[in-house]
């Protein structure tokens, strides 16, 4: 499993966000938005996403879409509230660069940002989901 980026903050719903950890809201550029290393792990390789619509009102916290592996189906909890503005059609197109690259070019959805959930730093994040930062 790749190390956590430090770069960016984390949720204990295993999603991440292009904010740095600390770094105040609202920001003025959109942000991106993924699952982690964690989450494509226990996924397993992915068949399909579902993303929420450019223009789309998300709240930090409450599902706005989805990814399915051969295994399960999980939500997508956005780490914070704001307007859609940019999906990845590489993630829709080929689900499977999620999982290969979680952190890259597998990001999800890009949002401007409003609002955030509770963020985590890589390594609080590692912590709450037991794996090394």
């Amino acid at each position: 499993m790749p190390s956590l980026p430090a770069d960016r903050s984390y949720t204990a719903e295993h999603e991440w966000v292009m904010i740095e950890p600390g770094a105040e809201l609202p920001v003025t550029e959109p942000v991106r938005i993924g699952i982690t290393s964690v989450a494509a792990d226990a996924l397993g390789e992915l068949v399909f996403v579902e993303l929420p619509e450019v223009g789309t009102k998300v709240v930090a916290g409450e599902s706005c879409g989805e990814v399915e592996s051969t295994k399960t189906v999980s939500d997508i909890f956005p780490p914070v509230s704001g307007t859609v503005t940019i999906l990845n059609t590489a993630a829709i197109d080929d689900p499977g660069i999620v999982s290969r690259d979680p952190y890259g070019e597998g990001w999800l959805f890009a949002v401007l940002p409003t609002a955030a959930d509770t963020l985590l730093t890589a390594a609080e994040y590692a912590q709450v989901a037991g794996v090394d930062s």
